[in-house]
């Protein structure tokens, strides 16, 4: 497929799309005239290649990391090494501790709000009705 159709297909820009060829995240092949050809397996490595970038990885621990996984054409995948198993175990960790940071920050939020709601509420009673 064409890098238009990968985009549409993926969600993603023509021009990340360049970029993640430039990084070494993606690779496509060119026809005699020169247009970037991916097979259907670029369509999942594109999600995967998100979904990384979501999770706060880098685009060099991303390239380290996309050897490791099957890509949906199911080649087999490299041996992680050692190094690399901790640092993705370390990346792991940290989006732990983040996602319990957010869950604590929504906890406080929906405290406010409960709050912020009561208030209302007893702001709007008749003048007879309030305390």
């Amino acid at each position: 497929m064409r890098i238009g159709e990968l985009a549409r297909r993926s969600g993603v820009s023509e021009r990340s799309l360049r970029y993640y060829e430039a990084q070494g995240l993606l690779r496509a092949e060119r026809t005699p005239g020169g247009h970037r050809d991916y097979g259907e397996w670029a369509v999942d490595r594109v999600v995967r290649i998100q979904t990384l970038y979501a999770a706060g990885l880098n685009s060099k621990k991303i390239a380290q990391l996309l050897p490791c996984m099957r890509d949906g054409d199911g080649r087999p995948n490299e041996i992680a090494t050692p190094r690399l198993v901790e640092e993705l175990a370390a990346e792991r960790d940290r989006i732990n501790r983040l996602i319990g940071d957010l869950v604590r920050s929504r906890d406080v939020l929906d405290e406010v709000i409960d709050t912020a709601s009561e208030s209302a509420t007893d702001d709007r009673a008749p003048l007879a009705a309030r305390p």
